[in-house]
């Protein structure tokens, strides 16, 4: 039965050999003198003996208390002393939050705003910014190697949280320069099942199918190239020698174009989100600081857009 007792047990235990009075023990404890009595039985029952006599008036320690508190006064102090400072440590913001981008322009516009927004308040952390490879997208963040992640969205792990959103843009079709479609204002996606794709990856499913769909509206299949790049330059420059055409966003023009690429708006495509997504169990404080500060950030944007639409 020893096996069961629990911590409180021996903090009542400890609190009773100090006073060596039920009531004066139950009011350091804040409980009642009934159950201060209640648990020090239970107590007694696990380690197979009594640990204190008691009279009407008084409690005093049996030489099995006696051995008893000799040896367990200590390492309870010490793992109290553990856990005070693994809680104080849980509550402090000192160190720095990991944040792992898939592609630069996941972040949107508002990322910087956000990171200096979040160190101002919070100078004893930092943001450490790394990039996460398309050839493994999401293994970073299961592995801890950071913390969460600014990605484009839908994902939908069962692991994972999606956090706020961070940017909404457009779909565009990269294509050569002297691609049949590169004169076109715009293009539907029923005009890009007549050229191949290249997607680095085909996980996560939902979000890569959400931008390069595997069948049009009508049923048309997109075909996929057998030959894949493995990053972002890699598709600017097979699209700038016009081996495949690449559904996209505004943005990546301006992280990993090339000269040779048109970029065409896309009709019939919604646009893409990108935002915040972190472990499900996390509960760094460090991240809920983060994301409280984003949505302030984000409100802030939002806010002044408004007044500017009202403005005009």
């Amino acid at each position: 039965m020893w096996s069961t007792v629990e911590l409180r047990e021996i903090e009542v235990f400890l609190t009773l050999a100090d006073e060596l009075h039920f009531a004066r023990a139950a009011e350091r404890l804040g409980v009642s003198p009934s159950r201060v009595s209640q648990m020090l039985r239970g107590l007694e029952h696990k380690v197979g003996g009594e640990l204190l006599s008691r009279t009407s008036r008084s409690a005093a320690l049996t030489p099995l208390g006696e051995r008893f508190f000799a040896e367990v006064h200590p390492p309870y102090d010490e793992l109290r002393s553990v856990l005070e400072r693994t809680s104080a440590a849980y509550r402090s913001l000192r160190g720095s939050l990991r944040l792992g981008l898939l592609a630069a322009n996941s972040g949107g516009r508002h990322l910087t705003a956000i990171v200096e927004e979040f160190e101002r308040l919070h100078p004893e952390c930092t943001i450490e910014l790394s990039e996460v490879f398309f050839a493994d997208p999401l293994g970073p963040l299961r592995r801890g190697e950071i913390d969460l992640m600014a990605t484009r969205l839908p994902i939908a792990q069962p692991d994972l949280t999606v956090g706020p959103v961070l940017a909404r843009e457009p779909m565009v079709l990269a294509v050569a320069d002297d691609h049949p479609l590169a004169g076109r204002k715009r293009v539907s996606i029923e005009d890009i099942a007549d050229f191949p794709v290249a997607p680095i990856t085909d996980s996560p499913k939902e979000l890569i199918d959400t931008v390069i769909p595997r069948r049009t509206p009508a049923g048309r299949a997109i075909r996929r190239s057998t030959r894949r790049p493995k990053t972002p330059h890699e598709v600017t420059a097979l699209v700038a020698r016009g081996q495949i055409v690449h559904p996209t966003v505004p943005s990546f023009a301006q992280y990993f174009g090339q000269p040779g690429i048109t970029y065409i708006p896309i009709s019939d495509m919604p646009s893409v989100r990108s935002g915040l997504v972190w472990r499900r169990r996390d509960v760094n404080p460090r991240l809920r600081e983060f994301v409280r500060a984003t949505r302030a950030i984000l409100a802030t944007a939002r806010d002044a857009q408004r007044k500017r639409s009202t403005a005009g």
